[in-house]
């Protein structure tokens, strides 16, 4: 990372899936079990195409790609049945608690941005539903009256950005992505980026972000202008 291009920041922006919470890999698992019924197989190159979208958007690229039998709703009201299944389950990812809990204790100002619609939001993380309440300022979801497009255009972060009382300028937004959409969404906005990929994911879609990470527990808040970690954090 080139200290020269970071610029200290006063907001911070979170996706959801595959960043706070372990849901990517529930999403993978379910669209397996719904695909290989029909002699499918669902791949990463597949993947990063639907990551981060909004729903209809996403289906229809799974679809198209694997020249599946059914309509998007079709799709959906299958789906459905398997994540109201395994979304409750959801799990924060490693130093995701550490890093929103220091951040909220030093009145920065967060906000999640997903490509979650209200329904799966809600089957997501109702089982931390003191964390997402109590932590974040707002939450900008894929279903938003005022979202037009979803990522990797930018609205869904200036949208998000807009509803802080503060109205930061875009150069003092920070976002936390996993998906090269997401990544190429915050850019587009006009905002800095860390990526924390999926494991399994091909590094050489991860080259745009403002910082690359192997995981949330190597972030220094610091060198984002961000209050240090201290000892208690």
């Amino acid at each position: 990372m080139d200290a020269s291009m970071i610029n200290s920041v006063s907001h911070v922006i979170f996706d959801l899936d595959g960043l706070l919470l372990n849901t990517e890999d529930l999403y993978t698992e379910a669209t397996l079990k719904l695909v290989s019924k029909y002699g499918k197989t669902f791949t990463w190159e597949t993947k990063l195409k639907m990551m981060g979208r909004k729903p209809n958007d996403s289906i229809q690229i799974l679809i198209s790609e694997l020249d599946l039998p059914m309509t998007v709703d079709e799709y959906k009201e299958a789906s459905n049945e398997l994540y109201a299944k395994v979304f409750p389950t959801a799990k924060l990812l490693p130093g995701v608690e550490r890093l929103i809990w220091h951040l909220y204790r030093h009145n920065i100002p967060m906000a999640v941005a997903t490509g979650s619609s209200m329904d799966t939001y809600k089957l997501k993380t109702d089982s931390h539903a003191a964390f997402f309440s109590g932590c974040f300022h707002h939450v900008v979801k894929s279903d938003d009256a005022e979202l037009k497009h979803g990522k990797p255009a930018p609205d869904i972060f200036l949208l998000t950005a807009d509803r802080f009382v503060e109205k930061p300028q875009a150069n003092k937004v920070l976002v936390f992505e996993d998906a090269p959409n997401g990544v190429q969404a915050a850019l587009a906005a006009g905002m800095q980026v860390v990526m924390i990929p999926h494991a399994d994911m091909d590094r050489n879609f991860c080259n745009q972000a403002t910082l690359l990470l192997s995981s949330m527990e190597d972030f220094k808040p610091e060198c984002f202008g961000l209050p240090a970690f201290n000892d208690d954090s």
